[in-house]
Formats: structure tokens, sequence, C-alpha cells
């Protein structure tokens, strides 16, 4: 009775307190792009909930742009701010008895978090992502975040365009609301919560501000009712069979290398036992089908109008593992449903853009337990690489080294101590891609780090290197002018130095001290485990 007393307080009529109690974590912010339009979306999630027979609450989750906090102190928090969602969505969830949950989210770290506390909790949940964003536009140009805003600093610095053109490219690239236009992390991962059968059919492409967004998120709020009455949770969802078909759309969309690290944790919380090699497994037998920004030149949006994620699926049907859905159809009945609308966008398995999937995960001596390339963002002049390292204790410090032009073809950039315990919280570098990349040297320089990429990353760049440098990896004993050697078709990496060298450089070793030592980062570093398994907290 007094806890009925104080939902009273809270607005809830009497005659409502025997209705499923339906918990709407919603990441609305106005300092994140893909998320300034959820506004709406919270509506129509109270209505579709409310038209069901349930009852609604919303309760905030924090958000971050990756974009807006990239290249300062700010990335550090990024990564991290994955676990802290989950543990809020689970304190929420569990302080207030919730029956279920629908999960509104969109960008890089808050739809991994979100799930995480879904498999976690095991009530009945549902994820509504908010959408892409349409491509900026000059003219009959179209523009996307990453070619036309990072890359152009490093266009900019070879003289290439002025400033006047630098300033209208930052008025233009991103027209409005919706998660950044390529396959980069947020996209990926909505994508693959679509696969892995947690949002409706159609969710992951269908684009922001749009009326069939809208649309979605009303079926979403009904569903989730449903959901609840039927006793259906995500562990039924997330089985092994639904993270091996995730794998492959990730694969044959050309994604995020960062999709590695969010499979394996959320695995990890719906106790699936999935290593890191299975990525390369499927990555031998799964094509590539699509060339969607900055693996080449389509956007999310021609996704959308090629039949999106329902097409995808059903190009890969003959792939595909049967598995339940939110929905309530199986995966595989929304494959044989799918209709690809642009066999130019989406391609036929015989007619692929590349035989192998997107993703490589490469071992050897300077990554014993696995390193991560985005392989279909790399030129196939690069898939084998011999070159000289230059070493950088920090991004910060090979970034500096970049901009001076201290970068000369042949040389293997190798950024260390930017892992989930020495970063902490592995920072993303974008800034250092992007510049290599747009000073021209994306087919004469490789990046080499423990830290990680956004999903904007293009070009020979490795990360994941594990363990990491703050560990004692190998990736710590590397010294300037070392010989070091990508192969890509045979999945090593190594650094071309005797073992007995190795052995006397790490007997000399000694960790440095933390970069942080005060707050939660510091708390975070104490107890993250390593990216290959996923950058979880023991």
């Amino acid at each position: 009775m007094p806890h009925r007393a104080l939902y009273c307080a809270a607005g809830v009529p009497q005659a409502a307190m025997g209705k499923p109690f339906i918990g709407v974590a919603t990441s609305f912010t106005d300092l994140v792009p893909g998320h300034v339009g959820m506004r709406s979306l919270e509506r129509v999630l109270e209505n579709g909930v409310h038209a069901a027979g349930g009852y609604p609450f919303l309760f905030g989750v924090p958000a971050v742009c990756d974009g807006i906090a990239m290249g300062h102190r700010g990335m550090h928090y990024s990564l991290p701010l994955r676990e802290l969602i989950a543990d809020m969505v689970e304190s929420v969830a569990e302080a207030h008895a919730l029956d279920g949950l629908v999960l509104l989210t969109n960008c890089d770290k808050i739809t991994p978090g979100m799930l995480m506390a879904a498999a976690r909790l095991d009530i009945p949940c549902i994820v509504l992502t908010a959408g892409p964003m349409l491509s900026g536009r000059m003219g009959d140009r179209r523009l996307s975040l990453v070619s036309d805003t990072f890359e152009a600093v490093g266009r900019f610095q070879r003289g290439e365009i002025d400033a006047k053109m630098l300033s209208r490219l930052e008025a233009e690239a991103c027209p409005g609301e919706g998660s950044c236009q390529g396959l980069y992390t947020a996209n990926t991962m909505a994508c693959l919560t679509e696969t892995l059968g947690m949002s409706l059919p159609g969710c992951a492409t269908a684009l922001a501000g749009m009326s069939k967004k809208r649309h979605i998120g009303y079926a979403t709020g009904r569903r989730i009712v449903e959901l609840v009455r039927d006793g259906i949770t995500p562990r039924r969802i997330l089985t092994r069979a639904a993270f091996e078909n995730a794998i492959r759309v990730d694969l044959a969309l050309g994604g995020s290398s960062n999709s590695v690290l969010h499979l394996l944790a959320i695995a990890h919380e719906a106790k699936i036992a999935l290593p890191l090699a299975e990525f390369d497994r499927l990555s031998r037998e799964t094509p590539q089908l699509t060339t969607v920004t900055p693996a080449g030149p389509h956007m999310m949006e021609d996704v959308e109008f090629s039949g999106g994620i329902p097409a995808v699926l059903n190009r890969l049907l003959p792939m595909l593992r049967k598995n339940p859905t939110v929905s309530g159809e199986d995966i595989t009945a929304i494959a044989r449903r799918g209709r690809v609308l642009n066999d130019g966008i989406i391609r036929r398995l015989n007619a692929p853009v590349r035989t192998e999937g997107g993703i490589a995960i490469l071992t050897g001596n300077l990554a014993p337990d696995g390193a991560v390339i985005k392989q279909s963002g790399v030129d196939p002049s690069m898939f084998l690489f011999r070159g000289k390292a230059k070493v950088f204790d920090s991004e910060d410090a090979a970034m500096a080294a970049i901009m001076a032009g201290k970068i000369r073809a042949g040389m293997v950039v190798v950024i260390r101590y930017e892992g989930p315990k020495g970063g902490p919280g592995m920072r993303e570098m974008l800034l250092p891609t992007s510049a290599i990349m747009g000073m021209g040297l994306g087919t004469k320089v490789a990046l080499i780090t423990d830290g990680r990429f956004s999903g904007g990353t293009h070009g020979p760049c490795i990360g994941h290197v594990s363990p990491e440098a703050m560990d004692g990896g190998t990736i710590a004993l590397v010294r300037n002018g070392d010989g070091i050697v990508l192969d890509i078709p045979k999945r090593k990496l190594t650094l071309d130095v005797p073992p007995a060298e190795l052995a006397r450089r790490r007997k000399a070793w000694k960790a440095p001290s933390p970069k942080i030592r005060t707050g939660y980062l510091a708390r975070y570093a104490k107890l993250v485990r390593s990216a290959g398994t996923g950058a979880v907290i023991s």
C-alpha cells in the first residue's frame, strides 16, 4: 500500500495500478545530434504503451556524442559510458520493479550499453533506435561527417581547400537530427540490434525525423506490453545464433570495428560464449555486400531506400540461423519477406564487393590475444605492408607529429598506452587516422594501436591490440625503427625483432604511472578487462 501511495503521488491513477509498468529509458539530450529528436519518439512510445494497456514511465540515461568528444579529454569517457548506462538502467529497473523496458537510443556507446542492461536484467525489453541523419548537401554534392569535416582538416593542412571552404563544410556536412550518415558505430549498432532481434523490422535504417520512424516507435510501445504479457525476455532472443547472424550482417555491411567490442560485451551479459576468433571464422565465408561510407560512396539513406536490414537479411538468408525476435517472427521469416530494391547498393552473394567480410582479426607476436582491422576500408595495395615503427605513447603526441608533417611514407605509426586501462577508456583515434587520409598517406602509412577507432575510420588502421601496453603487451616493447609486417590475407601482425631481444626489453619494461588518477576513469581503469574480452568490467 505505501508503494501504491507513492505512485499515486507521482500521478499514476489507482485504476492503472494493475497495468504492466513499462520503463522508457530515454537518452534524449540537447548535446547529441543523434538524440535531439527523441522528444517526438518519447510521445509515440507513450501512446503505444497506453494503447496496448500498459503504463509508461520515462527516465533519463546520459549520452555522449563521440564526434564532439573526439580529440580531447572527453574521449576518455566514451567507452566507459557504456558501463555506466548498463548500470543505470539496471538500477532503475530493479529499484522500481518495472515489468518491462523500452530502450530509446541511437549513438555509439548508448545502444550497446542499453543492450547490455537488457541482457543482464532479462526482463521483457525492446529497443528503438532514433535513426540515421540525412546526407549534407553542397549543390549536387552529398556530404558526410567524416570525409567532409575530419578529413577536410587534413586537406586544409595540405592546402587543397581554403578556410572559406572549410567553413562551408562545417555548416553543411551535418544538416540535422540523427546518427551520422555512414556505417559508423551508431548506425552499425542499430543494424546489429535489428539483426539480433531486439528491435522491430525496419527500425535500424528508418531515417531520423521521418514519419516511418514514429510509426515504428508507436508499434514498439505497443509491442513491449505484449512481450510482458507473453513473458518473452531478452535471453530467449539473444542466443548464440542471434550473435552469429549479427556478426554476418556486420561483415556484409562492412561496419564499424567497434562492433567487435560491443557484441563481445553484450554476449558476456547474455552469458553466451563468443570467442574473438569467431568474427574471423565468419568473415572468411561472409562476403561484403555494401560500400557505405567510409568504405565507399553510399550512405545510410541509400540502404534504407534499397530495403533496409530486411533486404540485407534476404541476401544472407542461406547463411542465417533461425532465431526469435521481439516482433514475434523468426529472423529467417523477416529475411524471406525482405526485398532488395537496388542491386547496386546491396549486392548479390554472387557479385559481392569483396569475397570476405568487412572485419578481420589479426594475431602474431605483436598481438598475441588479437587485434582488429576493418579490411573493408583498406586499399588492396595495403593488404601486405612492411614498414618501420614510429612510436608514440599517446594519441596527442602522434597527432602533433602528423600535423607537423613528421610522418612519412613507409612508416608504421604505433600509438600505445591508449587501451582500456592505459587510456584509460580506449580512446577512438579518428583525428589521427583522418589526418593521415586527408594528407594523402592512406596507401603509404599504417597505424597500430591498443586503442580503437571511430566507425568513420578507414585505411590500414589496426586497433584493439591485446594485451595492451599497460598490461605489458608486446606493443609496449616496440621501438622506433623496428620492422613491422601487416599481412591481412594471412591475418598476421608481426614485430620483426628477435625473441631474445624482446625478452631483454620485457625484463627492463616498467608500467608507467596512470594518466588519470582520480574520479570515475581511475576506478574504471582498475576494473576493466582487455579489448579481446569486449573491455568488460570484472
